[in-house]
């Protein structure tokens, strides 16, 4: 697996997620990791005592908010860096903690998947839509779920032809070298980061711009990093919200919560509720 892992990077058919999120976690600090446990919390619910699957763990923020919060968790990942970071946190807050278990692994190896068994939460987000086999890591997904279960999914918004254009971008950018990734990403994302200055100084708030760079998000994220985790992120699918409640509805499961991107730029997120089939 990782001499494939390692082909399709040197293709340029493969972002490094680990990479990035290797560089995040040197910003991590207590109030991102709390930000990150109430944000969970809101969306899931009570962590406590539940099994918790994270479907590519990245940076591993979100394994350590869902183990903070008493949660059983099992994290997984296909970047070997995503699996170095998510490891590293673990050693750092619970070491030799045997109710957290980091493994690499694919979202599309149904063979590992089939011995993992089901959880009571599972959560994959911004993952999946990355596969290559989005529809594929989505089924998988869902085989996961215990009966009366959470799903917590977030997915690439379908945009039309601007999903076209953006996919060519992903392309460019993994295809180029080193220095050139970042020529060129400035390039693409600059133009859109100036605008947004320009709009914010326009209705005089350049301040609140200005905190998109300097303070944690609501999930405890980084704007810098996840302005590089978009323009890199290949492979890339998209997704429209009806799509996606279809999939999950036709399988048995109940919406409990969507928040969508406005039909614009960014992620839908839902959180599905398996119904007990259970006579």
């Amino acid at each position: 697996m990782s001499n494939d892992f390692n082909e399709e990077v040197a293709s340029g058919k493969r972002f490094e997620f680990g990479k990035n999120w290797k560089n995040f976690l040197s910003l991590l600090t207590e109030e991102r990791i709390s930000n990150a446990e109430k944000s969970l919390v809101s969306y899931v619910g009570e962590l406590k005592g539940k099994r918790f699957l994270d479907i590519g763990s990245g940076s591993g923020l979100f394994s350590l908010a869902a183990r903070r919060q008493g949660a059983i968790v099992h994290s997984f990942d296909y970047d070997p860096q995503s699996v170095a970071c998510t490891t590293e946190l673990r050693e750092r807050y619970f070491k030799d903690d045997k109710d957290w278990k980091v493994e690499r692994a694919s979202a599309l190896d149904p063979a590992y998947l089939a011995t993992l068994g089901q959880f009571d939460i599972v959560y994959s987000w911004g993952v999946l839509h990355h596969t290559g086999n989005m529809w594929e890591a989505l089924k998988n997904a869902e085989r996961l779920v215990a009966d009366k279960g959470i799903l917590f999914i977030s997915l690439y918004n379908n945009q039309g032809a601007m999903s076209k254009v953006w996919t060519f971008h992903k392309k460019m950018y993994n295809r180029l070298p080193g220095f050139l990734k970042w020529v060129y990403g400035f390039a693409v994302m600059g133009s859109r980061e100036v605008a947004s200055f320009l709009w914010n100084l326009i209705l005089l708030r350049p301040m609140q711009y200005l905190r998109y760079w300097t303070t944690p998000t609501f999930r405890g994220m980084n704007h810098y990093y996840d302005l590089v985790d978009w323009i890199g992120g290949y492979p890339f699918e998209v997704s429209t919200p009806d799509e996606i409640f279809k999939f999950y509805f036709d399988k048995g499961y109940e919406l409990k919560i969507l928040k969508t991107c406005g039909g614009g730029l960014g992620c839908n997120e839902f959180v599905f509720q398996k119904r007990n089939n259970r006579p």
